[in-house]
């Protein structure tokens, strides 16, 4: 038993890591068009900010994986979290050095991207390590109920990230002192973040070293001896796995599309807010919190409540995602009212919450124990590269009208159906087939 709640305690920790990732990214999503409008920055260097990290994302997040392969995940989860609370504290710096005017507007932003890029760089090695410390303590019944449990984790953040954000434009700490404003989010972010990075060196356990190679055994999340077998951590015969394998390659190409679809939409959502209310970038905070959150727990319902109970598999999960998320964004582009487009906006997570687990567990499902490693770092790459080029396309798109990055993100998503209908084959037992097969 003491083995078991330890194993709970775990993944409560590993929970909140992914937690408090999503929510510091999410207030920063919220803040930062109005913060562009604020200083004057073209909507398409907003959408930049997140473009360039996210392009460091896809390449460090398999070297990552690779790494934590034969490091362990703990040593990993460590170098993200530091990573993501280095980056917000640079961003808040230079932020509030921009909003004082010691740097020009086109400074702070090309400022801002540099301190986005630690996030890319380092950020990127806690997802990965995350998932491969559920897989491998899971039997492949539980898995995709515990990746959703996690990715859920993501999606309670983006709750509290965007509910949060506008109570933390602060003014200046004391009297003719400098304004922090639209900084503030990012330096409280970054606070629970070295929080967090204490809590994970003091609560996170090694991983039991295996010997001679040995598969070792793990209590299953739940509590209950799963018999689910992990090999070593560290072991050399880690099975690395392609983007190409034609294993997962159909689930890679259904987690670009939903990906790319959500950055699209997502990112021009609060000019959005901004244009068909006709507000300043100040009053649209509140607004466009509010259509993040509705999102968020749309996508959280999804995630917390149709998958467990309804029992959904990968396969339905992306067909039922792709249809509601489709849907979704043509009522968010066409949407006049806050209601219409937080509505719509709702509708859309709701699609990527089924999808997006669907992904995830479809990968995972799709290979042995030996591969979970490379699969998490594949999976993580994939999700960091719908926001290499999704959010400056949808911003563009947007500028050229504004309906256009839904609709075009409708599209693609019902494109996406169509190819799974044909090629997304139900999780089978895996018997450890290679990639030829």
């Amino acid at each position: 038993m003491k083995r078991h709640g330890g194993m709970d305690r775990t993944f409560g920790l590993l929970f909140t890591v992914m937690l408090v990732i999503a929510a510091g990214n999410t207030a920063l999503q919220s803040v930062l068009p109005a913060l562009g409008r604020s200083l004057h920055v073209a909507d398409s260097a907003v959408a930049a900010v997140f473009s360039v990290s996210a392009l460091l994302w896809v390449i460090a997040a398999p070297f990552w994986a690779n790494r934590s392969d034969r490091h362990g995940r703990r040593a990993m989860v460590l170098l993200g979290v530091a990573g993501y609370t280095l980056s917000l504290l640079l961003c808040g710096a230079f932020l509030m050095l921009g909003i004082n005017g010691v740097l020009a507007p086109l400074a702070t932003f090309i400022a801002f991207i540099l301190a986005r890029m630690v996030y890319g760089a380092l950020g990127a090695a806690a997802p990965p390590a995350v998932q491969a410390l559920v897989a491998g303590r899971t039997t492949r019944e539980e898995r995709t109920r515990a990746l959703t449990l996690i990715a859920s984790a993501f999606g309670l953040g983006t709750i509290i990230g965007p509910a949060i954000a506008p109570y933390l434009v602060l003014g200046a700490m004391w009297e003719g002192g400098p304004l922090i404003g639209l900084a503030g989010p990012a330096f409280f972010a970054a606070a629970i973040g070295a929080a967090l990075w204490i809590a994970v060196v003091r609560l996170l356990p090694h991983e039991e070293a295996p010997s001679h190679g040995a598969a070792a055994s793990y209590p299953s999340i739940g509590g209950q001896s799963s018999g689910a077998t992990v090999t070593a951590a560290m072991a050399e015969a880690s099975q690395p796995v392609g983007f190409f394998d034609r294993r997962i390659r159909v689930w890679i190409i259904a987690g670009l599309v939903s990906g790319h679809a959500q950055a699209m939409t997502g990112q021009a959502v609060g000019f959005l807010v901004i244009d068909r209310l006709g507000v300043t970038p100040m009053e649209a905070l509140q607004p466009t919190g509010l259509v993040l959150m509705m999102g968020a727990i749309s996508a959280l319902l999804a995630q917390w409540g149709l998958i467990p109970m309804l029992d959904l598999k990968p396969r339905p999960l992306i067909l039922a995602g792709a249809v509601i998320g489709a849907i979704g964004c043509v009522a968010t582009g066409t949407a006049t009212s806050l209601y219409g487009i937080a509505l719509g906006y709702a509708l859309t997570s709701l699609g990527m919450g089924l999808a997006r687990p669907g992904f995830t567990a479809g990968s995972s499902l799709a290979v042995g124990p030996q591969a979970q490693g490379s699969v998490a770092g594949k999976v993580t790459s994939v999700n960091g590269a719908a926001f290499v080029l999704g959010p400056s396309i949808g911003v563009g798109l947007y500028e050229v009208w504004r309906p256009l990055p839904y609709l075009t993100a409708a599209t693609a998503l019902a494109c996406l159906l169509i190819y799974a209908l044909f090629n997304l084959r139900p999780s089978d037992p895996v018997h450890e087939a290679s990639p030829e097969q």
